[in-house]
């Protein structure tokens, strides 16, 4: 068991770190931002204003499972476009921010940036949006703490739904000790949701994600990209139309 775990932690949790002293390499201007935690850790983060003098809110975006901000800053161009100010956080052990990745302590931390964001923007203002394994940081922000809004990009269900989907098989023989559950999470978050899914995801399975519909409200939305795959729903014009029409309302 103990070793089943460890597989899964390696396959799940894929960061690379980066020096205090890093320069990030973007177009756009951009600050870096810093947390520090209750058990001694510090935690990393970029902002980018919005391309717009008057942003109309902010994004709170959890990214997926590898690498660092130096892949996933690039992602604020779509947001900032649109007029909302885009803050990314990097997890334990990920890029600058310290510590080892775990799952409880990406919910605390979480809650850590929502809170800082609140100092500057109402509860109304902030966007969730939730990139893969970002999607259970997001949801868990969503079940507990009001926002305008949760996205949820290529989502699973949970860790065990998700092995599941991959292996083709009901019942596992083992009881997974990550969890991430999207699926009770989504069903207790009040706000509206969205979701993006592509039909011919490998990484996370259609039928995984597809789950997560069980949890949605009248109102809410599950968009299935045909032909979209784990990374490339910005691709799609259907995509940005969709997203597009949420962020503008």
């Amino acid at each position: 068991m103990q070793f089943t775990d460890y597989l899964l932690k390696k396959a799940l949790f894929r960061p690379v770190k980066l020096a205090l002293d890093y320069e990030f390499q973007f177009e756009a201007s951009f600050e870096e931002l810093w947390l520090d935690t209750l058990d001694g850790q510090r935690l990393h983060a970029l902002s980018f204003p919005a391309a717009k003098r008057a942003a109309r809110g902010v994004v709170l975006y959890f990214h997926g499972n590898r690498d660092n901000l130096q892949r996933w800053g690039a992602k604020h161009a779509i947001f900032t476009e649109m007029g909302y100010d885009f803050v990314a956080p990097d997890y334990r052990g990920y890029g600058k921010s310290s510590g080892e990745p775990d799952e409880q302590r990406f919910f605390e931390d979480a809650h850590l940036f929502y809170q800082r964001l609140l100092e500057r923007y109402p509860a109304e203002q902030i966007v969730l949006y939730g990139r893969s394994l970002g999607s259970g940081i997001a949801s868990w922000l969503a079940a507990r703490f009001p926002a305008k809004m949760m996205i949820l990009e290529t989502p699973f269900d949970n860790i065990k739904g998700l092995i599941s989907s991959h292996l083709r098989q009901d019942d596992l023989t083992f009881e997974p000790t990550l969890r991430f559950p999207n699926d009770e999470h989504l069903a207790q978050a009040t706000m509206p949701v969205l979701i993006f899914h592509g039909a011919r995801d490998r990484v996370v399975p259609y039928a995984s994600a597809a789950r997560l519909k069980a949890g949605l409200k009248p109102g809410d939305l599950f968009v299935t990209i045909e032909g979209g795959s784990h990374n490339n729903l910005e691709e799609f014009k259907h995509y940005h139309t969709i997203l597009r029409e949420w962020l503008e309302r």
